[in-house]
This record gives structure tokens, sequence and C-alpha cells, in this order.
């Protein structure tokens, strides 16, 4: 019931409203993918979401089944297409686990390089995406732009510009060409002071933060309630990354690298940096949170690069010589989780003592940060629902896989 006053007479009348359901996708641009979102509305409020997913299931499980361990590696790159070194890298480490290869000392340095370099490839397109999501097309074009150097350098390296199967059970299908790390100093020197105009495009920027702060706040909590990880998870709080927590065939990688883990709670953010202000307007755990997360991450990573270079120029050993592609796998079951750019990507294999996997699984880590999508929105307006998805930084190769 409402009143309105009107030539001083009071008059009252009813206002009704109808649910309606509206689907966002899924060819809508701001669901990254293939993703189709039912929103339930009354008006401009959502009451609920509902996302459908398997529009780009590709059955890469069950071809896992019918396939070597080396043979499948292409597959993995197509799960999260955008970070497509980060899921070879995990395959490999699960492969190695259960058939106990242990890696040349280079071959580790050569892997925190290339992972790194594709988890800054990965926040690029995750930072300017999310930037033409909320209406801005600038940074798009800038991320693409150092985007496009690094895969230059993956380029020279295997080949390829997108899917890459380089790192591959053994170690790596070649070593990185001469001259290649000078390059990629060079890219890291070109790109650092760089970070600095995307801050000021989108971080600081006014309109960006009135979009992003105290929308789509999620507690610590329910960030583990979910089994949310990666960047989802540490913009809420909780400080977990597998590079420190996980198992030792993981962590060995990155034994002896300074590094802190980014995680948004009072302030606490690499040092030696010069960062902006966290702005009064955000809650901790919000969709900013979790953008200025990965920007932390974009610094760290940089650095990861620049140890893992001065440590593979004086290690031993090799590259690490692949695997045969028939190698014969040991009976067992294995499971290891890597921290991929989106979070704990991890794999499951079965063995039966053939050279086929008898059984293959994948943990994605966007299939669980999706989940939460439906709590977030509950109760926001419809033009902050592409801003709560696109902070969550999903791909749905790999929830779809």
């Amino acid at each position: 019931m409402a009143t309105q006053v009107d030539d001083a007479r009071i008059i009252e009348f009813d206002v009704r409203t109808d649910e309606m359901l509206v689907n966002m996708g899924p060819q809508h641009p701001s669901t990254h993918g293939v993703l189709r979102l039912v929103l339930r509305t009354d008006g401009e409020i959502v009451s609920e979401v509902e996302p459908h997913i398997g529009y780009l299931h590709r059955c890469a499980e069950k071809i896992g089944e019918n396939l070597t361990p080396r043979q499948w590696i292409p597959y993995t790159d197509r799960m999260d297409y955008l970070a497509g070194m980060n899921m070879n890298l995990g395959w490999s480490l699960c492969v190695e686990k259960l058939i106990e290869h242990e890696l040349p000392e280079k071959a580790k340095h050569l892997r925190v390089i290339i992972a790194e370099m594709g988890r800054l490839a990965s926040h690029l397109v995750g930072m300017g995406a999310y930037g033409l999501d909320l209406g801005t097309f600038s940074p798009f074009l800038y991320a693409f732009r150092e985007r496009e150097r690094i895969l230059d350098l993956f380029e020279e390296a295997c080949g390829a510009r997108l899917t890459y199967s380089y790192l591959t059970p053994g170690g790596a299908t070649a070593d990185l060409p001469n001259g290649w790390l000078q390059k990629c100093e060079a890219f890291l020197d070109q790109f650092e002071p760089v970070i600095q105009e995307y801050h000021a495009l989108l971080t600081t920027n006014a309109i960006f933060i009135k979009r992003t702060a105290n929308i789509g706040v999620m507690s610590g909590e329910m960030a583990v309630d979910y089994g949310c990880t990666g960047p989802v998870l540490r913009g809420s709080g909780v400080d977990y990354d597998l590079r420190r927590d996980g198992e030792d065939r993981y962590t060995e990688l990155y034994d002896g690298y300074a590094f802190e883990v980014i995680v948004q709670r009072d302030g606490h953010y690499p040092k030696d940096h010069d960062y902006p202000a966290v702005p009064k307007e955000t809650v901790l755990g919000d969709c900013w949170h979790r953008f200025y997360v990965r920007m932390l991450e974009v610094v760290q990573a940089i650095d990861l690069v620049r140890q893992a270079i001065d440590r593979y120029s004086t290690a031993s050993g090799d590259w690490g010589v692949p695997i045969k592609l028939t190698h014969k796998l040991p009976k067992g079951e294995v499971y290891l989780e890597t921290e991929a750019p989106r979070g704990q990507m991890g794999f499951y294999l079965v063995s039966d003592g053939s050279s086929i996997p008898w059984r293959v699984r994948a943990r994605s880590s966007c299939f669980c940060n999706l989940s939460v999508t439906s709590e977030l929105c509950r109760g926001c307006l419809i033009a902050d629902v592409p801003a709560i998805v696109g902070s969550l930084d999903i791909v749905m190769g790999e929830i779809d896989r």
C-alpha cells in the first residue's frame, strides 16, 4: 500500500509487482562463456540466480580414460584455456606422483617461470574482461597489449599461443630457446611500470569502485563452505595458497622462493611495492577485493618469474625429458592439486597397471566458485549480476570439461 499527496488530498493505491524469469546467456558476453543464468526478478531486484552449465561439455575426462597420460596433455589445455600452461603443470605433476618421477633442478625452475607467466597472462584477461563487463573498453585493449607479448614468448618456447602442450609428464617438450630469458626479463622491465596505468584505469576509478564496492559480499566462512579457492577465497580474507600450503611434490617447486600469499585483510600486502589504498567504500569479500587480489598477484608473479630466471640460469640438470607416449603406469591411484590462476585445480588418476588410466577426473576451481553465485546475487540489482559473476573470473571450459 502506498500513499500520494495530490492537491491536499491523500490518495491510497495498491502497488503490485510480478516476478519475472529472465535468461542471461548462454550467449551473453558478461557470462564469460556459454553459461546460462536464470534470474528471478521483482522489478530490478534479483531474488534468485540459477546457473545452468553443460553447453561446452567436451567429455575430456572420459577421453582421458582412452589415451595415455602424455596423449591427454592437449585436453588439459582446453579446460582453462586462458591458463593452459597451468593445466599442463597440474596433470604432469599428478602423473609424476604416480610413477614416482623426480624432476631435475633446472626443470623445476623452468616450470615456475612458465606457470607464473601463465598466471600473468590469465590475470590480464581477467582484469581486461572485467572492465568490459562493467562498460569500459580501454583496460581490455591495454591488457591484451601486454598479453600478446607473453604469448609471443610462449610461441617461441613451444610453437603455440593458446593451447600449448608444453609442460608434460617428465618435464617439458623442449628447453627454453637461446635468448628467451633475456626477452622475458625485457618484457618484465617494460610491464612492471605499466601496472600503475591499470590501477588508474580501474582500481582507483570512481565509477569502477561504485560498481564493485560492497557488491557481492562473501564472508570467509561462506567462501570455505562453498569450496571457493584462489583469489575468490583470498579476497574474503582466508589465508590459503597451495604454492605454500599444498603437498610437497608441488610446493617443492617454490622451495627457497621469497613470496607472500596475497590475502585481503588489514592491508596485508607484499612489501616494497606502491599499492593504491583500499577505498573506504569497500567491504572485505566484495567484488572490488576479489579484483584487487588478482592485481596484486600480477606484481607477485613478476617477482617470482625474476627469481626463477636467476635460479634457472645456474641450475644443474636438464629441462626434464618427457616420459614415453606409451609409458606403463603402476597400479594405484593419485590425487594432486595445484594453485592455478583461478584457484585449486586437482587431478585424480586411477591406474590398473596398463599405459592408459582406468579413471581420470578433474576438480575444477571455477565449478566451486560459480556455485556461490546464487547466494551472492540474492537481493542485488540486475545490473550488479555481471559485476558479481565477472569478479569470480570463471572459465566455462574448466567447469564443463
